[in-house]
């Protein structure tokens, strides 16, 4: 296909396939460039990034749901690939803007920011384009932690705590900003589930409960998706439903893509598979599972 790519007049590319390939792509002339899922080059430094803004092309698209993940430089990178040095080099960009707005609150720099940017930026709303679809009902739902999980969560916190002093004083600030992640994700994980760790836990998980709950009342006339960050936390689950006879569909990012595609398929169309788990990672991207109606983040 490639051999004989002067034939076509459409090229559709994977990420992936595009990075082993640039030595040949890098050498057309395309009239027109589309990149979908465009936070895939919101790093600037990665090898990906560097590859896709290698594409020669006289027109250039990038379509995202999330422009802005973590950072201003995330959009920054986007149209560093829609028009190179329109938002000057990354260098200039933050000093200019990204340090005065995030770290100073400047609000004369956002103005002058969002003026540069906006001629270049269309946003497609769902209530603009697509009427039929229904409101979302958004409920946060707040859950106490059984006895024993509180008790697992207390002491760890207690250790944590000795244990970040002792590197705070002898590393500083800097160095211990990893070790506080670790620990934040540690404790993230005790309030979802403390079993996924520790050996013979059976103090229980309220959240768990809560979601059993939640399933009951719901899953006759509902397909439900349940997101979590943690796979170690949905396989918990799937067992649990296993046991008590749910069927269930699992997804996370060992899942391979012709499996992905069945398990997808399986899910839209069988009705005998109300529930759908899913690790954010995996199933956050290029996903339009349109027969769910309820959909559950397990970890906030």
């Amino acid at each position: 296909m490639i051999n004989n790519i002067n034939n076509y007049q459409i090229i559709i590319i994977s990420y992936s396939l595009l990075r082993k390939e640039i030595n040949i792509f890098s050498n057309i002339k395309f009239s027109y460039s589309f990149i979908d899922e465009a936070q895939y080059i919101k790093n600037s430094n990665s090898l990906l990034s560097k590859n896709v803004k290698q594409i020669n092309a006289s027109i250039r698209f990038a379509l995202t749901g999330t422009p802005i993940e973590n950072s201003l430089s995330e959009l920054w990178s986007i149209f560093d690939y829609c028009l190179p040095g329109y938002l000057l080099s990354h260098y200039k960009f933050q000093k200019i803007f990204e340090k005065p707005i995030i770290n100073k609150n400047d609000q004369e720099k956002l103005t002058i920011f969002r003026d540069k940017i906006k001629p270049f930026i269309l946003r497609r709303l769902k209530k603009d384009v697509i009427n039929e679809l229904p409101e979302k009902n958004i409920y946060n739902i707040l859950i106490e932690m059984t006895d024993e999980q509180k008790k697992i969560y207390m002491s760890y916190v207690k250790t944590a705590k000795k244990e970040l002093m002792k590197e705070f004083e002898e590393f500083g600030l800097e160095k211990t900003k990893i070790k506080i992640l670790s620990i934040l994700t540690r404790l993230r994980q005790i309030c979802c589930d403390p079993s996924v760790f520790i050996s013979n836990y059976n103090g229980g998980s309220g959240k768990i409960e809560r979601l059993k709950n939640i399933i009951e009342e719901n899953i006759k006339e509902n397909k439900i998706l349940i997101f979590s960050q943690f796979t170690t936390v949905l396989k918990n689950i799937y067992q649990k439903l296993q046991n008590n006879k749910i069927r269930a569909l699992y997804l996370d990012g060992q899942t391979k893509i012709i499996e992905r595609k069945n398990i997808i398929n399986k899910f839209m169309s069988d009705d005998d598979y109300k529930i759908f788990l899913l690790s954010l990672k995996a199933g956050g991207v290029g996903l339009n599972l349109t027969k769910a109606n309820i959909v559950i983040h397990f970890d906030p």
